[in-house]
């Protein structure tokens, strides 16, 4: 379920390979607007929804070495979201989650991207 937003469209949420799936999790979704609001930017959403066939292709082509199947991704839940914040830093944007969401989410740093996930602890890692 997507709930009424200004700043999204719900296809922006959905899998890229065109199969529809296009839910996202509550409490991501309002992570993503304190995004938003935080930085009264854009916030293009990269991947959000993943279905499982179109995980296994994106860790496939992220690791060569990738055993399939082996995925844990918050993508393929409706939790996670890869964003890119107009005009702000990857590291800004983690910083300001790391610092507002302390002991929660699944917050991954990447050179173009930053990564939010709802899962219900703390996850922080850097693959810059």
């Amino acid at each position: 379920m997507i709930y009424n937003s200004p700043y999204f469209k719900r296809e922006e949420f959905a899998c890229k390979c065109g199969c529809g799936q296009d839910t996202i999790d509550a409490d991501l979704f309002k992570v993503v607007i304190s995004v938003r609001e935080f930085f009264g930017e854009p916030v293009t959403i990269n991947s959000g929804n993943r279905c499982y066939e179109y995980n296994e292709k994106v860790q496939l082509e992220a690791n060569p070495n990738y055993v399939k199947g082996s995925s844990k991704s918050q993508h393929v839940k409706s939790k996670a979201a890869d964003i890119v914040v107009s005009g702000v830093s990857p590291d800004r944007v983690a910083n300001y989650l790391e610092s507002n969401y302390k002991g929660k989410l699944g917050i991954g740093r990447y050179k173009t991207f930053t990564h939010i996930d709802s899962r219900s602890t703390e996850a922080r890692w850097d693959k810059r």
